[in-house]
């Protein structure tokens, strides 16, 4: 049977780098999987640059390559509607990455080589070059996450996963409504709540080129006050959640 890949990638303002990123993940995939049905699903959300342009211009040449354009709704909402996109194409696995150019497609294989021992495999920035204050909120976080639900992730909103596709959709359909800011957060406590191991594996952070941090000071804090009021609230709901999802393994 022929395998089905989708690559989502959500894309704000990147006009400086979005070629590049699209051409190495696209070139990538035409190299590993040669002979498989893959795709790149590129979700430009409401850029305000010529991001939109000039995807729409790689798509008229480019088969591996998607293109969704939206509204601005921010990353989560953009990578929700990549995920669920994915799904519609019947993927057997589908993997999510950004657009600002600090991951590398070599570190893909680590993550892939475990497919067969987990439906949902997470990578973690060991050094990652970000803000000193998203850090700290990242390290906040964690904790967060190991008080109020009893479990210990590394990087649980990294945006570099692999998730089997028939689990993504189990798990779409448990996200909570209204959708999350962070909808990435809840899918890994869901997964690693219902006994999926995320392995947590080191890989490459670049140092950002080009673009702005779309999330920044005094804003950044707000989000993320928002997200722990989530989680806090979502306590309430999971053990359901994962109820539903242990009964459809």
């Amino acid at each position: 049977m022929t395998l089905v890949l989708s690559i989502v990638m959500p894309a704000y303002n990147e006009e400086d780098c979005i070629e590049k990123v699209v051409g190495n993940w696209t070139d990538f995939l035409k190299n590993k999987f040669p002979n498989e049905a893959t795709t790149l699903i590129v979700i430009n959300d409401g850029s305000k640059d010529r991001t939109g342009e000039l995807l729409t211009a790689m798509a008229t040449t480019n088969p591996r390559l998607t293109v969704i354009n939206q509204p601005n709704g921010g990353h989560g909402n953009a990578v929700v509607n990549g995920y669920r996109k994915a799904v519609e194409l019947q993927s057997d696995y589908v993997f999510q990455t950004d657009s600002d150019d600090q991951f590398v497609t070599e570190d893909f294989e680590k993550l892939w080589s475990k497919r067969r021992e987990s439906r949902f495999i997470l990578g973690y920035r060991e050094i990652r070059h970000d803000a000193s204050v998203r850090l700290f909120i990242t390290k906040v976080l964690r904790g967060t996450i190991s008080a109020v639900y009893g479990t210990y992730i590394l990087d649980s909103n990294i945006p570099f996963r692999l998730i089997e596709g028939g689990f993504l959709k189990q798990l779409l359909n448990q996200l909570p409504n209204p959708e999350p800011f962070a909808p990435n957060i809840f899918l890994a406590v869901m997964a690693k709540k219902s006994g999926e191991k995320l392995y947590d594996i080191p890989i490459t952070h670049k140092d950002r080129e080009t673009g702005t941090v779309s999330i920044v000071k005094w804003n950044l804090w707000k989000v993320c006050i928002r997200s722990f009021r989530e989680l806090l609230q979502f306590r309430i709901d999971l053990n359901d959640k994962v109820k539903a999802l242990r009964s459809n393994t």
